[in-house]
């Protein structure tokens, strides 16, 4: 792989939101890539999936879910998904927060899930430990660490610190499915970004009482 920067761009218009160095590997277990894959063929079928992974240039049949891939690979899979769909890139990364917590998190975590809290606000404030928790279950993952600040009645802060770049609108995302979880709508406003040369990114979570 070359040690470039590489930047997966929105199709229309176009504007940078994931970006990937070769010089900083990292890898992404193959639940992630597997998960990727049942949101497209579920909201476009399974020709416009093997479409996808043709156009990021891949020939497996399948993902092993506990087998870690390169980030590359994800980051080659969101491009060309990008491409064969006309999806907005921060578009899809949203749509692919909310998967992996209503269908992929519930899927293979379910009991943890459970274990998280028993409504929005419990369940955030739970958030590092539940994170921490299923780290245990991938040992060779590099991951993004969450804190939680500013707790009030209907709000609070999430911390997102994390190697990768780009992934913002996947934790807005992210955040969002937990809310829908709950079914307790929120409104996630982000207050510091990388991109906007902060150390981490910060998300403000609010709800209605």
């Amino acid at each position: 792989m070359e040690h470039l920067h590489r930047n997966i761009q929105d199709v229309k218009p176009a504007a940078t939101v994931l970006s990937y160095s070769a010089s900083n590997r990292t890898d992404m277990y193959g639940i992630v890539n597997r998960a990727i894959g049942e949101l497209i063929v579920d909201r476009f079928g399974t020709d416009r999936w093997e479409r996808v992974k043709d156009r990021a240039g891949l020939t497996l049949d399948f993902f092993i879910s506990n087998e870690p891939y390169e980030d590359a690979v994800t980051y080659r899979l969101v491009e060309a998904a990008v491409a064969e769909t006309g999806m907005p890139a921060a578009e899809l990364l949203v749509a692919f927060g909310e998967w992996w917590v209503l269908h992929t998190g519930k899927k293979r975590y379910g009991a943890l899930m459970e274990a998280g809290g028993t409504n929005l606000k419990s369940f955030l404030i739970n958030l590092p430990q539940f994170h921490n928790r299923v780290m245990l279950l991938y040992p060779s993952l590099v991951p993004p660490e969450f804190q939680i600040t500013d707790i009030g009645a209907t709000d609070l802060q999430v911390h997102y610190f994390s190697e990768r770049q780009g992934l913002l609108e996947f934790v807005r995302g992210l955040l969002q499915g937990i809310g829908k979880l709950y079914d307790t709508p929120v409104t996630v406003q982000v207050l510091q970004s990388r991109d906007s040369g902060a150390s981490h990114e910060i998300f403000h979570v609010s709800w209605s009482a």
